[in-house]
């Protein structure tokens, strides 16, 4: 039976990779700095803290994993500048344990931006693409939770932000989890190549003016869509479309679709 370790398995991609893996019937280890709560947890999965900026517990965690995912991630501070070294702390725990694949989730061109958090990001694939085990990065566009959460910040003072001259191609994390977890199990074939990389982008490009009148068609929300100016490196990044895979449109469900299933949800 194949164990799969999933490095920030209680992140927004991490449950949806983990989720994955125990619908495909793997054994599952969620490893996290912090056991998640009851009610958070999914049945048959095993959580494990662990913290792999110390090394407390993180050879207890990977003993046995066939396959590691790392999604761990950080927005700011100091947790954002650790991430790197985090990541170097991750394949060395790695390869101590004999794992058989690492596989890292990423952002697409992270290193043609500027801002910090792609050069984090940027960093942390070249610790994938250079290190001495069989390694995959996978470099996926933007989640539809994030354009979503743009919207909705600027709704709550009525206008809903359209930048000037952007398009996304969101995908679902579901569907970056599918790709994720292919990736693995296809590494741990006799004949995978030692170090593989995969851009997955959504299924469609779309104005960021479009997405949001989907958004705010389905949500219901009110305030308007107003076209918006975006300065600085993301906005230089953006702009040029080097968040855009058109020809890797891997992923299935449209950021609509994924609006209308989480209204129907429950609560």
């Amino acid at each position: 039976m194949v164990v799969v370790a999933v490095a920030g398995g209680t992140g927004t991609a991490g449950r949806a990779v983990v989720a994955e893996a125990v619908g495909r019937g793997f054994v599952v280890r969620s490893i996290s700095r912090r056991i998640p709560s009851d009610e958070r947890r999914l049945a048959g999965v095993e959580y494990t803290a662990a913290d792999f900026r110390t090394g407390m517990d993180v050879v207890t965690a990977l003993t046995g994993v066939d396959a590691l995912i790392e999604t761990l991630d950080a927005r700011t501070g100091s947790s954002l500048k650790a991430l790197p070294a985090t990541t170097v702390a991750v394949l060395a725990a790695a390869t101590r344990a004999g794992i058989t694949r690492c596989v890292l989730l990423t952002i697409l061109n992270a290193a043609e931006c500027s801002m910090g958090y792609y050069q984090v990001q940027a960093a942390r694939a070249r610790s994938y693409e250079a290190v001495g085990i069989p390694a995959s990065v996978i470099y996926a566009t933007q989640f539809h939770d994030l354009v979503a959460r743009l919207f909705s910040a600027g709704s709550k003072v009525g206008l809903i932000p359209a930048f000037t001259g952007v398009s996304f191609q969101p995908i679902a994390t579901a569907d970056v989890a599918r790709i994720l977890l292919d990736e693995a199990v296809a590494g741990l074939l006799p004949d995978a190549a030692a170090h593989h990389s995969r851009r997955a982008g959504g299924p469609s490009v779309w104005t960021m003016n479009e997405l949001a009148e989907q958004w705010k068609a389905a949500t219901h929300r009110r305030g308007m869509v107003t076209s918006v100016p975006l300065p600085g490196a993301f906005g230089t990044f953006l702009r040029a479309g080097k968040n855009l895979a058109p020809d890797a449109a891997v992923g299935a469900v449209e950021f609509n679709d994924w609006l209308q299933a989480r209204q129907s949800l429950p609560g």
